[in-house]
């Protein structure tokens, strides 16, 4: 009675489950209860029968779409009819077109639904939960099955889910799956939640409820009676399928890789003991040239060498011409002073034609550089980046908040994300987009859409194709649906969704057409392309984008050539945008604190600072003429103050500077070598503090002589620079021919400040030797004449002073100074401590120059910089480019690229994916989208994308996706005129649901083919950066890129046919700027070291072939750059192309402290080497002292009150550096150093005794010399 009670049981209730039967049969229409689907939700009757043996076109369709359940023609039962069949190929395919890269994956995929659907045994592994009336088109009502409970046990899940979890979408670099898993994304996605969202009907893309119930094999607790697990057996991704499908490859299976060998350790820090190894082998290596060089002193000859005599010769031969010369220039100023001034006038005039390079690419890539010639080939052959305008806002006082969300459970929402601030920034965005203005380059109306980067409507874009990324595009920019609210049922619950339901959904899954809540949103933005987080959102950790503290906002423009009108138009946008922004910022009812930027912004503020810090300059040089001015005059009395000044003579050498400089651009303007702003601010400078030192050196020296009996004005002036001229010469010669040698620089900016200064130095040295000679004959007339400086009618009765006068510095430091300095212990000390010092601070400084430096002190840009650093969770993006010579189109070339199924393990896009695996030793975050993986899948026949017409007007021609039409059969590897064919097919396909592999957008741009040939003549596969902070980032990036490159380049010349001209490399806007830093210490040793050079050999050669006085001459100049690089360290000032310049102007300045004192102590007549460097400190070091230090530090304190932050570092920092360690080593350490190596006895002495070549004038002249002193 019980069994014939449960048997009418199960009759009445459809719950039988047995083998063999079905529980629902045949299509009965679509589902009532699915609104919105994006393709038609057809479900089943409910039918229990038994199974149906499949035959004919039945059979060979169910053996298409679910071969796994194939057992041949006529052995075959299934309950699936041909009509369910058709719409489960037509389902399976959408996830075909993600998952078909992977054979074993898009089977286990089919697998389960094939069972659920078609099964023999379907009736025992599922049942129906819920079901409805449908009316059919002849009126009959049938019952269909809008829900069923389907079993499945783990170990079909768990493997089925392993094989897909890591399949790639090439176009994105992100994971399949993540489009697969709703609202948890890849990260969070498990088989549970991965079948939850195929059974939900809400995506838009299941058909009916499906509730899957995962449970352990052989469990039974929690099935019905009858019913079983479905085990089916599921391939592993390293597994063939039956069907002969390959094993996936190691892009998308991690089971399919080979062993990848681990990247080497990084190199342990060189030690020797405790101690830096490389201070200590720097510490031995001077310790032994020091120690040579005391042994060569021990053995100092004291005999007459044919050095000694060539210094004399040399001195004689030079002191007698320059007197010679200086006597005729004061003798005839009024006829030089005009000539002079012709001559510059002549060099100067090519100013009207100067040049002035400001493109940060020009001046710091040489034109030959690697980085130049790929920027060159890929802005020949690709579209160039796109401009950027960004905004990136925080709400920071704004308190956080739960949601508690009938999907996603309780959420922390951070205070930025609320409603209120999304609809202010929409507002925001929407005012921006409404951009217009008249445009002459046009002669019409402009706005956004005629300069806006509209990837999948490049053509015609309207203002919804504009590429703009936000959040309110998960919304489509529309109010309507950010408003949307809805109730909404999940297991017995109903509460309402509304604008954060949808936010939580799109974030996690930006790929979706349509979200799995109530409101069936969809998640792509306006412009049909995906938002992903990182471009919506900043400021989160572990992908929790509900806690993100930021908003950006990015619109994207063309970039067009200078050339073309329609970059005007651009930049006119860009000034609206910024004037919109910052409005905006200013408006006391704004929300929002933030930062932007236009791509136009650094260009504008760097030129902003340069016209805003010209003053800065202006009150620089003025603060040093007025120092020169006054510091010259002699000041003997009160009463001759007007005519012993020096005022006129003063702004004469400050005239004969800029003459000097003017006549140095006037030439290279002539001949066409571009200036620059760095030329306009350093050379001046140098040439200021070169030319100061020889006034000073010359002035002092005719104060300080007294006129011989009978000796006329002019003779004087030219006995006086006779002494002097040849160290002014040694000095001048000494760096401009430094200057010529450092033009041979590879960096634009280094060469031509180089020939600039060189010229300038030089052309100061002429004009010092003629038109400042003949300006202080005029002046030493008036004042002979006893006339005032400024009014010249005047005199005054008070007599000229019969004693020379030797100022204040120079008794100060010939009673105090030189003797203190030199005493036996302190010169010890000073010596041991600058040494040690300059080992100690030489290996420590930082190389590069980081972006925001460039910028003033109070730019919006330091802003964005910041905020950029601190919220963008992603890096810039580096195309890897291809160049001519490798043939895609064989199957050879196509697996040396793809990394899909069947594709080489070690591929081009194979091994970007294994650098991403180590990001902070590669720098890539994310791997290359890859043209040739799409295009494959594309091809491919399961994806529904490549087809042609097979009648009307197209026959034969490519049918587009959204077309309905019979797919015609791919293959996995195309032929060569199959990949020739469809390719352009391919790249102009628009992306849709249907087909989501087309290349318009993504790809279009990607490939350039031989117009006449169709060969592949270049091509870029995008990844991305990890988020780079600072040029040690950028550069160490750059070089991890190339190397990557270089490795690929070496493995794809071995395909067959390929050139070995070909080449892979890495490609970004800003490998142009930060390519300098991988050679900038090679090529800034050789230019400190060709501008040493010339210091050493000149030196030489004016000292009469004195290799000694060279030597320590050398020393002394090495001391100081080495040490400056040391402060430099200590002071945040990395070594970078403007530092290099400013140590390349070190030199040139190191000369002026050093030579001049090295010079006099080698003419010196003094018995012992410290009696003669106690004289030349007083007598020359007095002069060094108030001409170049005194000269340059007021002018340099005045730069610190400059804007922009380049100027405060490395023209106020380094040059104030520069400036002390020079007077500090030529004034402390040489005189020292020659106390301890200089000659011990003088060769003039010497020469007197055995030569007697040497006449009693001089004699007496030297005799003379020595009471002066005294």
């Amino acid at each position: 009675m019980f069994l014939l009670y449960l048997c009418l049981l199960q009759v009445l209730t459809g719950a039988q489950h047995e083998p063999g039967y079905c529980s629902f049969y045949e299509d009965c229409g679509l589902n009532p209860a699915v609104e919105g689907a994006l393709i038609p939700p057809r479900v089943p009757c409910k039918d229990y029968r038994k199974a149906v043996n499949v035959t004919g076109d039945h059979y060979e369709l169910f053996k298409s779409v679910c071969p796994m359940l194939a057992h041949g023609e006529g052995k075959t039962l299934a309950c699936c009819s041909f009509r369910q069949l058709t719409a489960l190929q037509s389902s399976l395919t959408l996830s075909k077109a993600v998952l078909i890269r992977c054979p074993s994956c898009a089977d286990n995929f089919a697998h389960i639904h094939c069972a659920t659907t078609c099964s023999p045994n379907q009736s025992q592994i599922l049942k129906i939960t819920k079901t409805a009336n449908i009316t059919q088109p002849a009126g009959m009502v049938n019952e269909a099955v809008v829900g069923y409970e389907a079993y499945v046990s783990t170990s079909f899940s768990d493997a089925s889910f392993r094989s897909c979890k890591n399949v790639r979408i090439p176009a994105t670099g992100g994971y399949a799956i993540a489009t697969m898993c709703g609202r948890y994304g890849a990260t969070l996605c498990t088989p549970q939640r991965w079948l939850d969202f195929q059974g939900d009907s809400s995506n838009g893309l299941a058909p009916l409820d499906i509730n899957f119930k995962l449970l352990p094999d052989g469990q039974t607790a929690g099935l019905p009676p009858g019913a079983v697990l479905f085990a089916g057996t599921a391939l592993n991704c390293n597994e063939t399928t039956p069907t002969g499908g390959e094993a996936c490859s190691c892009q998308d299976c991690e089971q399919s890789c080979p062993a990848v060998p681990q990247p080497p350790p990084l190199p342990e820090p060189f030690m020797i003991g405790r101690l830096d190894g490389v201070l200590v082998i720097c510490i031995i290596v001077f310790s032994c040239i020091f120690l040579l060089l005391i042994c060569y002193v021990i053995l100092d000859p004291k005999d007459v060498t044919c050095s000694d005599k060539a210094s004399l010769a040399t001195q004689e031969f030079l002191g007698s011409l320059f007197q010679t010369w200086g006597t005729i220039m004061a003798r005839y100023p009024l006829i030089v002073l005009p000539v002079c001034l012709v001559v510059v006038l002549a060099f100067a005039v090519g100013i009207k034609d100067i040049e002035l390079t400001t493109d940060p690419v020009q001046l710091w890539s040489a034109p030959q550089s690697r980085a130049m010639r790929e920027k060159a080939f890929h802005d020949a052959n690709f579209d160039p980046f796109y401009r950027t305008n960004q905004l990136i806002l925080t709400a920071p006082d704004r308190p956080s908040h739960y949601y508690d969300s009938l999907l996603f459970g309780e959420q922390n929402f951070s205070g930025i994300i609320s409603k209120d601030l999304i609809i202010e920034l929409l507002e925001l965005q929407q005012k921006i987009q409404a951009i217009e203005f008249w445009s002459d380059e046009l002669n019409r109306t402009a706005s956004l859409k005629d300069v806006c980067y509209a990837p999948l409507n490049p053509d015609n874009p309207s203002l919804t194709d504009c590429a703009v990324n936000s959040l309110p595009q998960y919304f489509q920019n529309s109010m309507d649906n950010l408003n949307a609210k809805v109730n909404m049922t999940e297991l017995g619950v109903t509460k309402e969704v509304d604008w954060r339901d949808h936010f939580i959904y799109c974030v996690n899954s930006p790929l979706s057409f349509k979200d799995i809540t109530a409101l069936g949103m969809s998640c792509m933005a306006d412009y049909g392309g995906p938002v992903f987080p990182f471009l919506a959102v900043g400021g989160y950790e572990n992908e929790e984008y509900t806690t993100a503290e930021a908003l950006i906002l990015t619109f994207s423009l063309n970039n067009y050539a200078r050339t073309d009108v329609k970059f005007k138009v651009a930049e006119e946008w860009e000034r609206r945008f910024l004037e919109i922004v910052q409005e905006y910022q200013k408006n006391p009812n704004t929300n929002f604190t933030f930062a932007y930027m236009a791509e136009r912004s650094l260009e504008d503020e760097i030129n902003r600072t340069t016209a805003e810090d010209i003053p800065i300059f202006m009150i620089s040089y003025a603060v040093i003429f007025l120092y020169i001015a006054v510091a010259l005059g002699e000041y003997s009395s009160c009463k001759r103050i007007l005519v012993d000044s020096k005022f006129l003579v003063g702004l004469g050498g400050i005239l004969v500077v800029g003459c000097s400089v003017m006549a140095s651009m006037g030439f290279y303007a002539w001949i066409g070598i571009p200036s620059s702003l760095v030329i306009l601010q350093v050379v001046p400078f140098l040439v200021l503090a070169v030319g100061a030192d020889n006034i000073f050196i010359f002035v002092l020296e005719y104060q300080r002589d007294m006129r011989r009996t009978g000796e006329k004005r002019e003779e004087h002036i030219g006995r006086v620079l006779g002494n002097v001229a040849p160290s002014m010469l040694l000095c001048s010669l000494s760096e401009s021919v430094c200057f010529f040698l450092g033009a041979l620089s590879t960096m634009p900016a280094v060469k031509s400040f180089a020939l600039y200064a060189a010229l300038a130095v030089l052309m100061d040295f002429i004009l010092q030797m003629t038109a400042f000679v003949a300006l202080l004959s005029l002046d030493a007339r008036r004042q002979d004449a006893n006339r005032c400086e400024i009014a010249c009618c005047v005199t005054v009765k008070t007599p000229h002073p019969s004693e020379p006068n030797q100022g204040v510095l120079l008794p100060l430091m010939k009673k105090y100074y030189a003797p203190a300095l030199l005493n036996p212990v302190s010169r010890m000390v000073v010596f041991l401590a600058t040494f040690c010092a300059c080992v100690f601070l030489l290996f420590h400084v930082k190389v590069g120059l980081n972006q925001e430096l460039a910028m003033p002190s109070d730019s919006y840009m330091l802003d964005y910089f910041a905020y950029l650093y601190k919220y963008f969770e992603v890096g810039v993006p580096t195309y890897f480019i291809t160049t001519k010579g490798f043939n895609f189109t064989s199957e050879e070339g196509i697996n040396a690229v793809c990394s899909s199924v069947g594709c080489d393990q070690f591929s081009f896009t194979q091994k970007l994916r294994y650098a991403t695996e180590y990001p902070e030793r590669s720098y890539l975050a994310i791997p290359a989208s890859s043209w040739v993986d799409d295009y494959i899948d594309w091809l491919n026949p399961g994806s529904k994308c490549c087809r042609i017409y097979t009648a009307g007007p197209n026959k034969v021609e490519f049918c587009p996706a959204n077309e309905s039409n019979i797919p015609q059969n791919g293959v996995l590897r195309p032929s060569v005129e199959e990949f020739n064919r469809f390719l352009p097919d391919f790249l102009s396909n628009r992306p849709d649901l249907q087909c989501p592999k087309g290349g318009l957008g993504a790809y279009d741009k990607a490939v350039v083919r031989d117009k006449e040939t169709g060969e592949i003549i270049a091509s870029r596969f995008m990844a991305y950066h990890t988020p780079l902070v600072n040029s040690q980032e950028f550069t160490a990036a750059l070089e991890k890129a190339r190397e990557l490159a270089h490795n690929i380049t070496m493995t794809m010349r071995n395909v067959t046919g390929t050139s070995q001209d070909f080449e892979v490399f890495p490609y970004t806007v800003t490998y142009v700027y930060y390519e300098q830093y991988l050679t900038i210490v090679n090529e800034g040793l050789f230019n400190i070291g060709v501008c040493l050079l010339p210091t050493f050999v000149v030196c030489c050669i004016l000292l009469g072939m004195d290799f000694r006085s060279g030597f320590l001459n050398l020393l002394t100049i090495v001391m100081i750059t080495v040490d400056t690089v040391g402060v430099m360290t200590l002071w945040g000032i990395d070594f970078n192309a403007v530092s290099l310049i400013n140590l390349v102007t070190a030199v040139g300045i190191s000369v002026e402290f050093v030579s001049h004192l090295t010079r006099s102590f080698a003419l010196s007549i003094r018995p012992t080497k410290v009696e003669r460097a106690k004289e030349a400190t007083a007598n020359m070091g007095s002069a060094v002292f108030a001409g170049v230090a005194m000269t340059n530090l007021p002018g340099i304190v005045v730069l610190a009150f400059a804007k922009a932050q380049l100027i405060q570092i490395f023209f106020f920092r380094l040059n104030l550096v520069i400036t002390l360690l020079g007077m500090a080593h030529g004034l402390i350490f040489l005189p020292v150093l020659l106390s301890f190596f200089g000659f011990s006895s003088n060769i003039y002495i010497l020469l007197y005794f055995s030569s007697i070549s040497i006449t009693f004038i001089n004699f007496i002249q030297l005799q003379q010399t020595i009471v002066n002193f005294s």
